[in-house]
């Protein structure tokens, strides 16, 4: 009598693998993720404990720059990634200020580091965005295939900016932009490592992934009280589904500098190499 396999241990056998890369891929996005998490703690835990004589937008502060620290401390992050994620606080503190003064949303609460209705904290929130990215960049090995040229990465950064300041007064030209990104990365791919294996998605797909779950994070944050928008200062309700085009393109405006700051550190690097005298 011949003996057959059981076709389902095949079956199970090849999916080990796949099982194996989800496992560490959720592990590697767990460490990406350090810096968010902590923001979500800071928001969780001053909801329900108040700290004696300080208002609840400073300690979050305190607290994101304690992590910050920490961070640099135990080399989850660099000095150079520090450097990034001080611009994109200072892009994003500015973002707030002009959005507080034109009403899009508010801080109710009080707090000594608040400059014109902004507590100091919410950079720090965009400041996670570009910390992930920077993590994600080592971690994953992230590669882009068909890039686009640096000129044009600059022109879309620089537009896609401006109109998160300028819809105010003339037209939002999101989705046109939103078209100029489809042409410019259509070819775009980023391929990124987990443990040995090499996957590969396209750029764009990636960024809109991102954005969505920002949107998610930005409901739970609503939600513990970090901001309020209009219609969400006497009760709260789900941030609307549009703030997902806002998110996709603020997270290509953090990949794209991201992205540009490391191909001139490679050019620069390899420069110095290449000029360094033969013994």
């Amino acid at each position: 009598m011949r003996l057959t396999a059981d076709p389902s241990i095949g079956f199970f056998r090849s999916r080990v693998p796949l099982l194996k890369d989800l496992l560490h891929f959720t592990y590697k996005e767990a460490l990406c993720c350090v810096f968010p998490l902590v923001i979500f703690l800071a928001l969780a835990v001053t909801k329900v404990v108040s700290v004696p004589y300080l208002p609840r937008y400073d300690a979050i502060l305190l607290i994101c720059l304690a992590a910050q620290a920490l961070m640099i401390r135990f080399r989850l992050e660099t000095v150079d990634e520090l450097k990034v994620i001080t611009l994109f606080h200072v892009i994003g503190l500015c973002l707030e200020l002009f959005k507080i003064h034109m009403g899009s949303w508010s801080y109710p609460g009080e707090g000594w580091s608040k400059l014109a209705g902004v507590p100091l904290y919410s950079g720090f929130m965009y400041a996670s965005v570009a910390s992930y990215i920077c993590q994600a960049w080592k971690r994953f090995n992230l590669r882009f295939e068909h890039w686009p040229a640096a000129p044009l990465t600059l022109l879309l950064s620089v537009c896609i900016y401006l109109n998160f300041f300028t819809h105010h007064f003339i037209y939002d030209f999101r989705w046109i932009l939103i078209l100029g990104l489809l042409a410019a990365f259509r070819r775009c791919r980023v391929h990124f490592t987990v443990s040995t294996t090499s996957y590969a998605m396209p750029a764009l797909l990636s960024f809109l992934l991102i954005g969505f779950f920002i949107w998610l994070a930005e409901n739970i944050s609503t939600y513990l009280g970090a901001w309020a928008y209009p219609d969400q200062l006497h009760s709260w309700r789900i941030v609307h589904w549009g703030k997902i085009t806002s998110w996709f393109l603020l997270v290509i405006i953090s990949v794209l500098i991201v992205g540009q700051l490391k191909l001139w550190k490679q050019a620069v690097t390899s420069k110095n190499v290449s000029e360094r005298p033969v013994e």
